[in-house]
């Protein structure tokens, strides 16, 4: 009308985007279904391993603790037999758990604070450091079989290393390994010996991620070291070592290997390392009770769960509070 032609785009035109997209969409998705199986291709072998490996034997070992079963003769089935024989039949679960718990404890502090200054001792930036750092691990790479009967050389009553060095002091020899009370003495000095470097490897790499703009700050606060490790490492380093605290709880109630080739199978002198471990053993592979055990084991399992939770809750607790 007015002498201007408008022009209106076609209908079938449409913006190069959208158009790409369209035409894209299907390769995209047929790669990505590619990727997918070629993930599930890799990641099958593992799983299968995880299935085989851990899963079975897991529901295994549970379906075994609710039957008596002696590894020749079909397995017969008691129901919870074998928790109500534990809990009150069987007087050498409450010795085993007696000392485990001792060993725990005694285990856990000295892991713990002697690996807090080993750490904080490496932790320094002086020369030939390396040296004093590869010293101090070395005992992570022993065999835990191996150390156990080294110490067994150093701690014999008559010319044992530990008592000769006692002997250049005036001090009478020690029982280390005859007598019930020492003889627990003897596997938590061994298993602190066999936990530190593990321990000080978690709690150093904390403390080189600690920030040092916050110890310069509290040095020219008139901090003293002692004041700036207490009052900011410590602190900073709680998940480490909330972390250590419930991997060394979990391995001395797990202990075995060290107890077994310091003090034997027996449990040492007058049951005195009788531990969960070496009942779990004696029951599954000298007396073939391996319902009974199975049944231990799952005792275990529970007792290691409640103890992580309650740690992992006070851990959160704690930093909640900061």
């Amino acid at each position: 009308m007015t002498g201007i032609e408008t022009r209106t785009p076609p209908r079938h035109e449409e913006r190069p985007a959208q158009s790409e997209k369209r035409r894209g969409a299907p390769g995209r998705s047929a790669l990505a279904r590619r990727r997918a199986r070629a993930g599930i291709r890799f990641v099958a072998p593992n799983l299968a391993a995880v299935a085989v490996f851990l899963l079975f034997p897991l529901g295994f070992s549970l379906y075994l603790s609710f039957h008596s079963w002696d590894l020749f003769s079909p397995p017969l089935f008691v129901g919870v037999d074998n928790y109500r024989r534990l809990f009150s039949e069987d007087p050498l679960f409450f010795i085993a758990l007696r000392n485990t718990a001792v060993f725990t404890l005694s285990t856990l502090v000295p892991t713990v604070l002697v690996s807090l200054a080993v750490a904080g001792l490496l932790n320094r930036k002086l020369r030939g450091i390396g040296i004093f750092r590869t010293i101090a691990f070395l005992p992570l790479v022993a065999s835990t079989v191996a150390m156990a009967v080294v110490f067994r050389f150093v701690f014999a009553s008559d010319d044992g290393l530990a008592n000769l060095f006692l002997g250049w002091f005036g001090l009478s020899p020690v029982p280390w390994l005859t007598d019930p009370d020492w003889a627990l003495v003897s596997l938590s000095l061994v298993t602190v010996w066999k936990s530190v470097p593990f321990a000080t490897v978690i709690l150093l790499a904390a403390m080189q991620g600690v920030p040092e703009n916050l110890y310069e700050a509290a040095e020219i606060d008139g901090a003293g070291p002692f004041r700036r490790f207490c009052s900011i490492t410590v602190p900073l380093i709680r998940g480490a070592l909330s972390f250590v605290f419930v991997i060394t709880i979990i391995n001395s109630v797990q202990a075995f290997d060290q107890a077994y080739a310091l003090t034997g199978g027996n449990g040492g002198p007058e049951t005195g390392t009788y531990v969960l471990g070496i009942m779990l053993f004696q029951n599954a592979f000298r007396f073939y009770e391996v319902g009974y055990a199975s049944a231990l084991a799952w005792v275990i399992f529970a007792i290691l769960l409640v103890l992580t939770v309650i740690q992992l809750r006070l851990s959160r607790r704690a930093e909640a509070e900061l």
